[in-house]
């Protein structure tokens, strides 16, 4: 689709843990809307969105939310309630894909591979762990690796983990126990119904947590990943058929656990992300890139995505 020059809002920032990465998205999307000639017009969102977009009264949305309210259907409902056409997912998908549990309840019975595991209340963990060490905690809902915490036997958390220790327990009530999965991260974006790249991500200390994620020189990015061609059409097949079986549109992108040691067998769908970052160090438009294409069409692509959806459905 060859766009006309619009009018888009850049939907960004808001009040979730991830505020800082989705001003960086916003910003750059905008800039790069901007570039190729379309009106742009940049709403850092608070409790009075409804009514700035109202104001705007924008032919497209660009969702460039992070985490919640803007990524688990919040923001997407009212949009839905408002007539506005936006990018990315929608609201159902978006309900599903922030809730990691309710992703494996959608993907697994469709032979898609990811990680056991079980829902923990946090005051649990201080008398006996949830599953043998080492394994992996995790908020059932944040991105960005926020509050991922690994507890192993050797660990600094304490036998059984100690109220004093540091780690998501402290935030979350809540929490996803999964078996830690030794090996290799890898991730694959899609653009609207192609899978394009998978990626290697190598902290050089620790894990690919939140500072790894977005401190330029933290991680090595492997581009495309240095794997067996088996794994890396695996990883493609599975983030694509993830996207579609979750009705995720735009773009989306799927994390994964490689125990290279098990070649397929070890190939786990960690989560789906349905609204991947779009900073400079973001993995989607790294993997565009790679492919030829720029940031700049890679943004008007996902607008097209959803001015065609919006035809669809009208």
């Amino acid at each position: 689709m060859t766009l006309p020059k619009l009018h888009i809002a850049v939907l960004m920032g808001g009040w979730s843990s991830e505020r800082p990465v989705s001003l960086m998205s916003g910003n750059g999307v905008a800039d790069a809307l901007e570039a190729k000639g379309h009106r742009v017009t940049r709403i850092d969102m608070g409790r009075d969105v409804a009514q700035r977009l109202a104001e705007a009264a924008p032919d497209v949305v660009f969702n460039a939310l992070h985490g919640t309210p803007g990524e688990d259907g919040t923001v997407q409902g009212l949009m839905d309630l408002m007539g506005f056409t936006y990018t990315h997912s929608g609201l159902a998908t978006s309900v599903i894909a922030i809730d990691k549990q309710l992703t494996k309840q959608a993907l697994v019975p469709h032979g898609i591979p990811m990680p056991g595991g079980r829902i923990v209340r946090s005051e649990e963990l201080f008398a006996r762990d949830p599953l043998p060490r080492p394994y992996v905690l995790k908020p059932v809902n944040e991105g960005s690796s926020v509050g991922v915490a690994i507890v192993t036997k050797d660990g600094n958390y304490g036998d059984p983990i100690s109220r004093d220790a540091i780690g998501p327990w402290q935030e979350f009530d809540e929490l996803l126990a999964e078996p830690f999965i030794r090996g290799r991260e890898l991730t694959t974006a899609v653009l609207v119904d192609k899978a394009l790249l998978v990626t290697e991500l190598r902290p050089k200390s620790g894990f690919y947590d939140f500072d790894a994620k977005y401190t330029d020189g933290m991680t090595d990015h492997i581009c495309p990943a240095e794997i067996p061609d088996e794994i890396a059409e695996a990883c493609k097949d599975i983030a694509l058929r993830a996207h579609q079986l979750l009705g995720c549109r735009g773009t989306s992108r799927s994390d994964f656990r490689w125990d290279d040691e098990q070649g397929v067998e070890g190939l786990f769908l960690l989560e789906v992300n349905t609204q991947p970052g779009m900073t400079p160090l973001s993995l989607v438009p790294e993997q565009a890139r790679a492919l030829g294409m720029d940031y700049g069409d890679l943004v008007e692509a996902i607008v097209a995505d959803a001015l065609a959806h919006a035809q669809k459905e009208a």
